[in-house]
């Protein structure tokens, strides 16, 4: 690991001053569950944003995935989740997924989600793109994360076992071999000159995923791949890391991280245009609007290459029920000049969600002992190359369930001591207000070379900056950046095919002998970019 300002010291466990029993990284949606089904036990919830800010959970418009509707079946949302995935679904984990749906959302239900209803109580369903039925759970029409969200924020800060440590930036694992042994965190929004030590017998990273190394992204400025880099920084596995989905219809005004025009319109019938009028889906897949979303996003990709542009239009399909039927999106169009009433609204694909992470099994174990992974950060392999629409949100709470029985089975419970200072005073530094030069750089190398559409070149390319700027790195946001970087960089160079949201204009079609999943160490993506370096003359 480069030597960076912000590395935390090691210190021995004598000097830790005792034991956190679970320490969990995120408060988005996962972190939240695992926490709350961890209940009476003693736990630590660590996140970099006061609770409920700064997750891509409350950011989710369209809902939560589960076949709750009348002739709907987990095993036709299983089907359906194995046709988007591409070929390498893992079909285990997905199977499950989809049976375990039901029981989650009952447990959403009983911490006070206002789930949508119909007329005579049931819960209303709304269909997306992929989906064979209307299996989509909804507030609000586009309000699902944040009303998710706000009911668990509330339930957690009811739970007197929950310890919550807001605005602590997570930088490092404490390991001891391939045994977790804590969290090194820093106060301040990560601006504290000393960082603190959580000494823990079990870790759960929930920390998001990594929008924010794109140049246009959906997801909040946190999700920069903080918890994927920590966990590749100790050796574990990282899977399928070159499958990062872009949705195709991000609100293209200029705004970072730029807002989304949820999927639920397009299942409402509102069509993708070009400046001419042309809906030009349907020349591309026999879905047209609601094919998948990476045939869909490279759809809209090409559109404005050929400078036509690309817009979403729901003038016909929701005109003027528009502030009603879908309030989020509204409001982002009239905060940008648009009326999304009478006007088409320009979009374009932006960054949204990563399918490839920190490799689990079922109970969310990583190849690390004490460290469990869900949501984002995590690859379950559910997803495959290509998540199924508002699958995300279902993964996260049937994984960080699954993670918590997991626990409660495996460790008996201990007591928690204080939190601890890792030495000397806290002194907080001055808050930077611009992105730094580096992080400007890598988010717009990343999206020109590792974005939409790929080759070999731009690749290399990628790999040589990304090595460059971890060796530079003298913070943990570039450090964890620029790990990630240089993971998604080398599985996307070394998968010579195109498959689900990977997509290579060298290699178009998809290979058989390749419908297999990626595994790889940051070892070993450190090598490949050593070697590509080597062959440009490029210094060590």
């Amino acid at each position: 690991m480069p030597e960076q300002a912000n590395t935390a010291p090691k210190l021995a466990p004598a000097s830790w001053g005792g034991i956190d029993d679970v320490v969990i990284v995120g408060g988005g949606l996962a972190g939240l569950f695992c926490a709350l089904k961890l209940a009476p036990r003693p736990v630590t919830i660590v996140t970099a944003a006061p609770l409920g800010e700064g997750a891509s959970s409350a950011w989710a418009q369209g809902g939560i995935a589960a076949a709750l509707g009348e002739g709907d079946t987990p095993e036709a949302h299983l089907a359906d989740t194995i046709a988007a995935g591409a070929g390498i679904v893992d079909v285990r984990m997905a199977e499950l997924m989809a049976r375990e749906a039901d029981g989650r959302i009952r447990d959403l239900l009983r911490y006070g989600v206002p789930f949508d209803r119909d007329l005579e109580g049931r819960l209303a369903l709304s269909r997306e793109a992929a989906h064979s039925a209307r299996r989509i759970v909804r507030v609000r029409g586009d309000r699902a994360g944040a009303a998710i969200m706000a009911a668990l924020v509330a339930t957690v800060r009811n739970t007197p076992s929950i310890r919550v440590l807001e605005n602590y930036v997570a930088e490092d694992l404490v390991h001891e071999g391939r045994f977790v042994a804590g969290l090194v965190a820093r106060p301040a929004k990560g601006r504290a000159a000393v960082p603190v030590i959580l000494p823990a017998r079990a870790v759960v990273l929930a920390s998001g995923g990594i929008g924010h190394l794109y140049a246009v992204t959906t997801n909040p400025v946190q999700a920069c791949g903080g918890g994927l880099a920590m966990a590749a920084h100790a050796g574990v596995v990282i899977a399928d890391p070159e499958f990062v989905q872009f949705h195709p219809t991000a609100i293209a005004i200029g705004f970072d991280p730029a807002p989304l025009a949820t999927e639920a319109l397009r299942g409402e019938g509102a069509v993708l245009i070009d400046k001419d009028g042309h809906r030009f889906m349907e020349g591309i897949h026999p879905a047209a609007e609601l094919a998948p979303r990476d045939v869909v996003a490279r759809g809209v990709f090409a559109s404005i290459a050929s400078g036509k542009g690309a817009f979403l239009d729901a003038r016909k399909a929701v005109g003027a029920a528009f502030p009603d039927k879908f309030p989020t999106v509204y409001e982002a169009c009239r905060d940008a000049g648009l009326d999304p009433v009478s006007q088409p609204i320009p979009i374009a694909p932006a960054a949204h969600y990563h399918m490839g992470g920190i490799l689990t099994d079922a109970n969310g174990r990583t190849s690390l002992d004490g460290l469990w992974a869900a949501g984002e950060v995590a690859s379950t392999g559910a997803h495959g190359a290509n998540r199924l629409a508002s699958n995300s949100l279902l993964e996260a709470v049937v994984f960080s369930a699954r993670i918590a029985e997991d626990i409660q089975g495996l460790l008996p419970v201990s007591n928690r001591l204080p939190l601890r200072a890792a030495s000397g005073q806290l002194m907080l530094a001055a808050p930077s207000g611009q992105e730094s030069e580096p992080v400007t750089r890598l988010r717009k190398v990343m999206a020109a070379d590792v974005g939409v559409v790929r080759d070999q070149a731009g690749l290399e390319h990628a790999l040589v900056v990304a090595r460059e700027l971890l060796g530079q790195a003298r913070t943990a946001r570039l450090n964890a950046m620029a790990t990630t970087a240089l993971l998604i960089a080398a599985g996307a160079l070394t998968r010579t095919e195109s498959r689900g949201a990977h997509f290579r204009s060298d290699f178009p079609a998809a290979d058989p002998a390749q419908a297999q999943r990626t595994f790889i160490t940051l070892a070993e993506a450190k090598a490949l970019a050593d070697s590509i370096a080597a062959k440009a003359g490029v210094a060590a």
